[in-house]
């Protein structure tokens, strides 16, 4: 190697090695602390601010279904959590105290780690918040830690990314959890108590059918405009210490409506006891919807007849006021009711209970009824037997439920979605049975 050479390559070794210097020296003056110091410092700031607010937290989640949640939690200096809730009217009355920790998981976490009112929107029983059985309302109780600020912080969900916001709570705030404000609220689903399948409200002196799902936190109003054509309007909706928030609030074109203050529920008379805008009125039953769908019959029958489906329901009948009111999950191995129009070509339908076979890795029928629908003038749908398949039980939850169906006066059909229906009884619509569409 000569010297020319040899000058260049120690030049290009000392420039690096001052570099390598000089980016330590940088990197040393930016971060006085370790990694491992910083996230600690991270964490102690949080669980500063967490313990450090006297009234509590007002929290609120936003599931995957887009239904909105609402917390309070009170934390302690000993890894304790106290929290309201506005998932039912029992976590809206009753704190309930279980554990968190605030841990380094790559970035600052906050762990519910035992459970408590925010584990019921994740369980995966579905029976238990009305999700899907395996992932509940897909929702958290593991948060990364976003940020913080005086008087807030922002967490996102670990699992299923759901956004959990922290706001400092005043004691007007946390009052309103004990004194029983959030539960008065609640009481909006006392509406699911009302015998009948429809409900009317009287806004303004028009009447609208009101229907609300508690699990999507959805109401949906339906009337009959002047020309006598039906109408409908679905907004989402959320809890307030003060009443029912309309995500999108309800132009009914005199009035803007943002929500509902919930008065009082009437057990006995079975009446919600409600102010729109100022005005006292009540949520009450009805035996027939404002307006009838005349063809609703016909379409549920004809939409599964010529795909060659069948419609399904887990639960059967509810009956005054009682799902799955014939006990049909009792029955071994029960499965699903199925109804398949047109299981015999040009002659009659199936009604039958659908099993678990033996082996639990199938399904079958063991036997049925042949009923045949008939579609009257005025909207309903009257269902007579013309036999049966196999050995059809006399008595018992599946007979029951065959009794139901052949009601002589009939029913009449809502459509709640592009492939489901409920079929209501015409008697006094005390009655239904909530069915989909299998292709």
């Amino acid at each position: 190697m000569n010297r020319k050479n040899y000058f260049k390559i120690s030049v290009v070794l000392l420039i690096s090695s001052v570099f390598i210097f000089s980016a330590c020296k940088k990197y040393d003056t930016a971060f006085k602390e370790s990694p491992d110091q910083r996230i600690n410092t991270a964490l102690a700031k949080y669980e500063s601010a967490l313990t450090g607010s006297a009234a509590g937290w007002n929290g609120t989640i936003r599931t995957q279904n887009g239904a909105i949640y609402h917390f309070h939690f009170r934390f302690d200096n000993s890894n304790r959590v106290n929290m309201f809730s506005d998932f039912n009217l029992e976590t809206a009355t009753t704190a309930r105290e279980s554990s968190y920790r605030l841990k380094a998981l790559q970035t600052p976490a906050l762990l519910f780690d035992t459970y408590s009112y925010l584990h019921l929107l994740s369980d995966p029983d579905a029976a238990v918040n009305g999700g899907d059985y395996g992932v509940g309302l897909a929702s958290d109780f593991e948060f990364s830690l976003d940020s913080l600020t005086a008087d807030s912080v922002l967490l996102t969900g670990r699992v299923h990314g759901t956004k959990l916001t922290l706001v400092k709570a005043t004691q007007a705030d946390f009052d309103a959890w004990q004194n029983g404000r959030w539960a008065t609220t609640l009481g909006f689903e006392n509406i699911n108590k009302i015998l009948n399948y429809f409900r009317r409200i009287n806004i303004g002196g028009v009447n609208y059918d009101v229907r609300i799902n508690s699990v999507s936190r959805t109401v949906t109003f339906t009337w009959v405009d002047g020309g006598g054509n039906s109408r409908q309007f679905t907004t989402s909706y959320s809890y307030s210490a003060t009443g029912v928030v309309f995500v999108t609030p309800f132009n009914t074109g005199t009035q803007t409506l943002n929500g509902l203050e919930i008065v009082s529920w009437d057990a006995t008379n079975g009446v919600l006891n409600v102010k729109v805008s100022g005005t006292a009125t009540t949520i009450s039953g009805a035996n027939k919807p404002l307006k009838v769908d005349l063809s609703a019959p016909q379409r549920w029958w004809q939409t599964a007849a010529s795909s060659g489906g069948y419609w399904i329901s887990l639960d059967g009948f509810h009956v005054n006021g009682v799902d799955d009111a014939f006990n049909l999950k009792s029955v071994p191995n029960y499965y699903f009711v199925v109804y398949w129009p047109n299981y015999n070509p040009g002659s009659n339908d199936l009604f039958a209970p659908v099993f678990i076979n033996a082996a639990g890795n199938g399904l079958e029928l063991l036997y049925g009824a042949a009923p045949r629908a008939q579609f009257t003038v005025d909207g309903r749908a009257i269902f007579t037997n013309l036999g049966f398949y196999g050995t059809y039980p006399s008595s018992g939850p599946v007979r029951q439920s065959l009794n139901q169906l052949l009601l002589p006066q009939g029913y009449y059909f809502v459509q709640t979605g592009p492939s489901s229906y409920d079929m209501v009884s015409s008697t006094d619509a005390k009655a239904w049975i909530s069915l989909e569409l299998v292709q």
